[in-house]
């Protein structure tokens, strides 16, 4: 084994080598590793060791183990599961790579991986368009929805989609088990943008931790690589034109990239990937493939709403008639055939009692909901068909789990895909009622909501509302004069769970937007705490643009957020100080220097009078106005605002707190411009050090560091020892 590996590590295309005794570690199988897709580094792992003779003695030499090798066709990620079975099964190891195929003849499998499409949707394809773009060793699956098992019919559409024709160097038709699938949903800026952005993550695309680098283009590009493995894409939603391909005047909140225009050039073109478009709109469909041939998914037809009823009613007779019956009311609709499928079996009642529950259903109420609803090019009887089976099973849920309807209320007004499980805590837990409180009501409530296919979970604690239960329900809200409130509990509760723009908490600001533009976008109640909520929200949202370099969306963000803090809280509150230095940064970043420094001045005068002069805040406003004139060329001025920011920084906060870092790396570059080269490496050198321990290696800051002190370096060989 030894001599082998030492051929291997004469390759040097496989550049293989051994990492060293401190990245050979193995946790105890109990430790759960904190985040798919990312190394241990990345997200700080700090489990229990085990400990091996090998790895302590450190001469990196394999050890061979003999035994039973078990073979399967599912990823184990738990270390526990896979020890459990191990110990039943008198196994030393486990394959997963050949799918199980030992039980049918020996083999040594080969690297390659798995891949299986599922449908997120209750039972069913939804109507609406597919159409297939251009394509693929399956090595990521992406996909937000878990496998479901209930899913009945389509045969005719499975079939169309096979037939296909696929661009591929070998072969017209590819197996999903040979392609990476990855899904993105496209209903708006926000979500697209997020998917990339899991995308990059999850499969480490090179780049993808670099604040500067643009996500779409970074996957696009990576995808359209020759070296990639052939995949396919999923653009799930695709319904608004204007998103991909633009218009005048186009709208801030679908501002990808500072382009408001033409979308779709950030879909990868290339022989070895594919595009399935799923829309409603099938000009939208069109377009996106170039003229190419839709296949139409239209309503269930009559055997496959039969097969769905009954796979929905299991356990409780359905006569053919009855089906039929109940399928015709309501359309043959998915949607509405899930939720009457769920009412009869809650209430065990037979279908032809609900057809009478149906008939004596509030028109009124129905009649409220059909007016003005978006029904976005779907049959004119949708709506209605919808809000009857919304409007039995809603109040069915309001006599079972009252806090369930709420739930369901608040979910309304938030968009519609993705709702993390954070937010509906947080709504649950700021609720006055001691009986709606608490994790078990949370779960029952939401219990009662996925029963009725009000929502449907995603991986990862996340939910989806279908769009027509959405509408519906904000309808009903309307009706009742309560959607200013739940608009307002909606904003407070994503106001609070919104962190700020800083580096660790990019990925959650990222998932989280879509949601804060929603609440953003709904009138609420107009009082002073929801003001400071949306004062809030914006200030971290424009932390989080900033980050991103989008510095008229910051800027937007940043000037609504202090109109609102010196309304609530006054133009000398600390936190109203904060966003107009933040916004004060944004001028600086943009070169708008005499903006930016007028704001420094004011923020430092107010700093001082009402916090001191060592106070963080103020010591924080003085190194942004030291900021201001190094990008002016003011080099004293510079050097002696940061170097007296230091000296306090040091005392009060410590030698290696990140501020103190922040100022040392920025008098640095002082002292680089002012011919000062020897003391600017240093300082560099010694930034770089202290960074490397407080922040981590691959903190972006650290990353800069590093790249300023080795371009340094080069510059001056010799200069530092």
């Amino acid at each position: 084994m030894a001599g082998y590996m030492e051929v291997l590590r004469g390759e040097p295309e496989l550049a293989a080598v051994y990492p060293g005794a401190t990245r050979d570690k193995l946790f105890e199988a109990t430790y759960r590793h904190v985040r798919d897709g990312m190394s241990c580094e990345e997200c700080a792992c700090n489990g229990r060791l085990v400990p091996r003779a090998r790895v302590d003695q450190g001469d990196g030499q394999p050890v061979v183990h003999f035994g039973l090798i078990a073979s399967g066709d599912t990823v184990i990620k738990s270390g526990k599961h896979r020890d459990d079975i191990a110990r039943e099964a008198g196994v030393i190891g486990f394959e997963m790579e050949g799918a199980g195929v030992w039980d049918t003849f020996p083999c040594v499998p080969q690297n390659q991986g798995v891949a299986a499409i599922r449908s997120g949707d209750g039972g069913g394809m939804h109507e609406g368009f597919l159409g297939l773009l251009d394509v693929f060793d399956s090595r990521y699956v992406l996909v937000p929805y878990p496998r479901n098992d209930s899913f009945v019919g389509r045969a005719s559409i499975l079939d169309k989609l096979k037939q296909l024709p696929l661009k591929s160097a070998s072969q017209t038709r590819a197996a999903l088990y040979d392609v990476s699938v990855f899904w993105v949903h496209a209903s708006n800026a926000e979500r697209f943008r997020q998917a990339y952005t899991s995308i990059a993550q999850e499969c480490r695309i090179p780049g993808h931790n670099d604040p500067k680098s643009d996500i779409l283009i970074l996957v696009k590009r990576w995808l359209e690589r020759e070296d990639c493995c052939r995949w396919l894409m999923i653009i799930d939603n695709a319904d608004d034109v204007q998103f991909f391909f633009g218009q005048q005047g186009g709208s801030k909140i679908n501002d990808l990239a500072n382009d408001k225009r033409n979308i779709e050039r950030y879909l990868p073109e290339c022989r070895h990937g594919a595009i399935l478009v799923t829309t409603k709109n099938k000009q939208a469909g069109l377009k996106l493939t170039k003229g190419k041939r839709l296949i139409q998914v239209v309503k269930m037809d009559e055997g496959e709403t039969d097969q769905l009823l009954r796979t929905y009613l299991d356990g409780i007779n359905v006569a053919s008639k009855e089906s039929f019956t109940l399928s015709s009311r309501l359309e043959h609709l998915l949607l509405a055939l899930v939720q009457a499928a769920a009412f009869i079996q809650e209430n065990t009642i037979d279908v032809s009692s609900y057809l009478e529950v149906l008939d004596s259903s509030d028109q009124d109420l129905i009649d409220m909901l059909r007016e003005e609803f978006e029904t976005d090019g779907r049959d004119s009887e949708t709506p209605r068909v919808v809000a009857k089976t919304w409007t039995l099973s809603f109040e069915q849920i309001q006599r079972q789990n009252a806090f369930a309807g709420e739930l369901l209320s608040f979910m309304s007004l938030l968009d519609r895909q993705a709702i993390p499980l954070d937010f509906l805590s947080r709504y649950s837990e700021q609720q006055q009622d001691q009986e709606t409180r608490g994790k078990m009501q949370l779960i029952k409530a939401l219990g009662v909501l996925k029963a009725f296919s009000f929502v449907v979970e995603e991986k990862d604690y996340m939910f989806d509302i279908h769009r027509l239960v959405q509408l519906v329900t904000q309808r009903w809200l309307v009706k009742r004069g309560r959607i200013r409130h739940f608009a307002s509990q909606a904003l407070l509760t994503v106001s609070y769970c919104y962190p700020f723009g800083r580096y660790k908490n990019w990925v959650v600001c990222s998932a989280y937007l879509a949601h804060a533009y929603a609440v953003l976008g709904s009138e609420g109640t107009g009082s002073r705490d929801e003001k400071a909520g949306k004062a809030t929200l914006l200030h971290s949202m424009a932390g989080f643009f900033a980050y991103r370099g989008q510095w008229k969306d910051a800027e937007r963000l940043q000037l609504e957020a202090v109109k609102l803090r010196e309304e609530v809280l006054g133009s000398d509150h600390p936190s109203t100080l904060t966003v107009i230095a933040n916004l004060a940064s944004t001028y600086r970043k943009q070169g708008r220097w005499e903006e930016a420094e007028k704001l420094d001045v004011q923020v430092i005068e107010t700093c001082r009078m009402k916090l001191g002069a060592d106070h963080p805040n103020t010591l924080t406003s003085m190194a942004n106005l030291a900021s201001t004139y190094r990008y002016q060329g003011r080099w004293e001025e510079a050097e002696k605002l940061n170097v007296q920011v230091i000296e306090t920084r040091r005392m009060k906060l410590g030698a290696d707190h990140p501020d103190t870092l922040s100022s040392m790396n920025n008098l640095a570059h002082v002292w680089k411009v002012m011919g000062r080269h020897r003391d600017a490496v240093s300082m560099i050198q010694t930034c770089y050090d202290l960074r490397q321990r407080v922040l981590g290696v691959g903190h972006p800051y650290t990353v800069s560091t590093l790249s300023t002190m080795e371009s340094w370096l080069k510059e001056n060989e010799g200069l530092v020892e």
